[in-house]
């Protein structure tokens, strides 16, 4: 590995400790839950599932784990679950 590589991975793993460096405007994830694999999509800070509970609630246990998962670079998405 070069010296210029070295030199962006350490810078890439300096901002990852960062988390007000990123802002998400969108995501696509699928989780594969208990009886089927739901996509999950986050796009301009609004959260979306097609699951039945997501439709009347706005968030369900497939958006929390993404945002659980992502942990601080997706503020405001969701509240925080302790």
């Amino acid at each position: 590995m070069n010296s210029e590589m070295a030199v962006k991975i350490e810078k890439g793993i300096k901002y990852s400790y960062e988390p007000e460096r990123f802002e998400f405007t969108q995501l696509k994830v699928n989780v594969r839950g208990a009886h089927r694999v739901h996509p999950v999509e986050f796009d301009d800070g609004n959260w979306k599932c097609n699951c039945e509970f997501f439709i009347t609630h706005q968030q369900c246990s497939h958006t929390i784990a993404v945002e659980k998962l992502l942990g601080r670079t997706l503020p405001g998405a969701i509240p925080r679950i302790s």
